[in-house]
């Protein structure tokens, strides 16, 4: 069913491609109603313009707060006009339909996103009438057209100029588009509030994300998958191929490991582990250290770094064959150079937007999702304390800091030996925490790297001694974990007995 379009409502706050829009429905014969700055907008510009309060008989009021919300209004909008009742209440009250109704709304998402607005500035930005509008005109798509962004108006034009009207299976599309606009305004409205009262996990979920870019394909090639969020607002690809769903992945993991060091320091990620991670005083030194931790992995891996990459940093990784390359910058030289390989993908990402939208994580799970928290505590200070008969000392501490840093950014179970700058050997994402202490020492062992005098980290406690002994026969003299298992004094006793250190953090850093 094609519904012609006579009558139609204009209330905009982007006016981008609305003075095209209305010279086309006027050439068409179609009476234009609008309000306030949409209808001085059009005036302006020539066009024939209705007064919305000529509709309503009534003035716009409180500073433009009450003004479309008006049985003249919503009865054009909401008829069902093969419904008998429906037709006789028009012509009751001289009511006449309003066929099209184009709509966007006040710019609350812009506003918030302004660093220089108030609460007050913000509050007034939460539109009221022009979601009414929008979702009344959705649910009577049988016989109203609702454009609300003007990316539509040139397919609308397309039908309207061909034959004056609107067929039925688009309308109910534009319907399904209206519906998803009020949706994603009222979840950033509702965002707001959950930030603003510190409300991190309200009793009602509401998610609002637009897509960011399609992707070719999910995790696997017959999985079909989109990004939404604003993930290209903090990463920035410069060069080469798309992203790919495990690209994404990968490469967040490894900006947020590489976030927390202060010092310069190179990740190397793969499949979402950390193969190694090295810190000196430049980037070229800290890369030896993590590259050093496991030389064969890191091929067709994704390396994050935290400083500005340099001509010489670029030289010294060409020979190691990079799916992708992470940093806050890059030299014009640098630049140049990575670009001479085609399809390596260099991204630059801004670390202070990640560290503010890493505040929730998201999982799916069948029939629902799981929002927790992001994990960005690495101890509590108060809690954190030496178990042991021998005190760490400082060059401990700081092997324990750092290997800490890096487990929890491990899949569990996670076991990872460091120096106070690099990993040594790291067990990941076995289902036995014995298991992954004894791949961390057998790929030490096939690298050549000792581990005498390491510091070990463990993302949970040791349920039992022989986690602790692993490190012991490999030559750690440090050890740091949450504690907190029924064997705690088992796993102290055994670390006295061999003149361990160990320290508890009393928080755990599972990684699923």
């Amino acid at each position: 069913m094609n519904l012609s379009i006579q009558r139609a409502l204009l209330s905009v706050s982007d006016k981008s491609g609305l003075l095209e829009l209305a010279t086309e429905l006027v050439a068409k014969g179609v009476e234009i109603i609008s309000t306030g700055g949409t209808a001085t907008y059009l005036r302006n510009n020539g066009i024939t313009v209705t007064s919305l309060q000529d509709i309503t008989n009534f003035p716009e009021i409180m500073d433009g707060r009450v003004k479309t919300l008006h049985p003249n209004i919503y009865g054009g909008i909401l008829a069902n006009l093969s419904v008998e009742e429906h037709k006789k209440a028009l012509a009751d009250h001289s009511i006449s339909p309003i066929d099209l109704v184009v709509v966007n709304l006040y710019p609350f998402e812009e506003t918030v996103k302004k660093t220089q607005s108030t609460h007050e500035e913000i509050i007034e930005n939460i539109d009221i009438g022009g979601p009414s509008m929008v979702r009344a005109s959705a649910k009577n798509y049988l016989w109203t057209t609702i454009l609300t962004n003007p990316n539509q108006y040139a397919t609308f034009l397309e039908y309207f100029t061909a034959t004056s009207s609107t067929p039925l299976e688009y309308r109910m599309q534009l319907a399904k588009e209206a519906f998803q606009h009020t949706a994603y305004y009222d979840a950033k409205i509702s965002n707001y509030f959950e930030n603003v009262t510190e409300d991190t996990l309200s009793s009602v979920s509401v998610l609002g994300f637009k897509e960011d870019f399609p992707l070719r394909y999910g995790e696997n090639n017959h999985q079909n998958a989109k990004l939404y969020g604003d993930f290209s607002k903090i990463f920035t690809k410069l060069h080469g191929k798309d992203l790919s769903y495990n690209n994404i992945v990968d490469t967040d993991s490894s900006a947020k490991l590489c976030a927390e060091f202060e010092e310069p320091t190179v990740v190397i990620i793969k499949h979402n582990n950390p193969c190694g991670v090295g810190s000196s005083e430049d980037l070229i030194q800290a890369f030896e250290k993590a590259f050093s931790t496991d030389v064969v992995s890191p091929f067709g891996g994704i390396i994050a770094v935290n400083r500005e990459v340099d001509l010489k940093f670029t030289q010294r990784i060409e020979s190691l064959f990079l799916e992708l390359l992470v940093a806050p910058s890059y030299t014009p030289e640098a630049l140049e150079y990575l670009r001479k390989k085609k399809d390596r993908r260099i991204v630059m990402v801004d670390y202070n937007l990640l560290n503010l939208a890493n505040t929730k994580e998201i999982k799916s799970v069948s029939g629902g999702i799981l929002v927790q928290e992001s994990d960005t505590v690495l101890f509590d200070a108060e809690q954190l304390r030496c178990v042991t008969n021998r005190q760490p000392t400082e060059e401990e501490l700081l092997s324990m800091h750092y290997s800490l840093k890096i487990a929890k950014h491990v899949k569990s179970n996670a076991i990872v030996y460091a120096s106070s700058n690099q990993s040594l050997a790291i067990g990941a994402g076995q289902m036995s925490r014995v298991d992954s202490a004894r791949i961390a020492v057998s790929k030490a062992k096939e690298a050549g790297i000792t581990l005498k005098g390491s510091a070990v980290a463990s993302d949970a406690f040791f349920p039992f001694a022989d986690g602790l002994m692993q490190a012991v026969e490999a030559g750690a003299t440090a050890v740091i974990q949450p504690g907190g298992s029924k064997r705690d004094d088992e796993v102290i006793a055994a670390a006295n007995e061999h003149n361990i250190t160990m320290m508890f953090t009393g928080i755990r850093h599972f990684k699923h």
